[in-house]
């Protein structure tokens, strides 16, 4: 039970991912329909894995580096890297789904494809902190984001 909302959650920002990626490629090939239908559920499961990872955060904590110890340093440095990559991609998804909801186009195209890098980058740490996490090594104890984050 203890891994099955991280699995949850990373097979989210997995999916979200792919279909950042689909949705690009649709664009590039000028097919706009697919490429709204794509980003919106893009959208949709980043915005289920949001959810998911804050709730379990809130209610069970999160789960410390269960690997050894002379790698824990280099996994503390990636899950900032991952932190702050999926702070700035979300807040600028966020702009460009506004900017693409107002038909701001113009703006719209600036900054989608600086977002689309930055989220598939997010999804990609996300998966691999994921898999050092749970797959990789054993979960280490649960415990509260900020002693997880600076590995106190």
């Amino acid at each position: 039970m203890a891994i099955l909302l991280p699995t949850i959650s990373s097979t989210f920002i997995a999916i979200s991912g792919i279909l950042v990626a689909f949705g690009w490629y649709a664009i590039a090939k000028r097919k706009i329909e697919r490429h709204t239908k794509l980003m919106n559920w893009a959208a949709i499961f980043a915005t289920l894995f949001f959810i998911t990872y804050v709730s379990r955060t809130a209610f069970v904590g999160n789960t410390m580096f269960g690997g050894p110890d002379d790698i824990r340093i280099i996994y503390q440095i990636f899950l900032i890297f991952h932190i702050i990559l999926a702070t700035v991609g979300g807040v600028m998804g966020l702009i460009t789904l506004r900017y693409a909801y107002k038909k701001r186009f113009d703006k719209h195209r600036k900054i989608g494809p600086w977002s689309s890098v930055i989220w598939l980058c997010t999804a990609v740490t996300g998966v691999t902190v994921y898999l050092l996490l749970y797959v990789i090594y054993p979960g280490g104890h649960t415990t509260g984001v900020l002693d997880v984050i600076f590995g106190w």
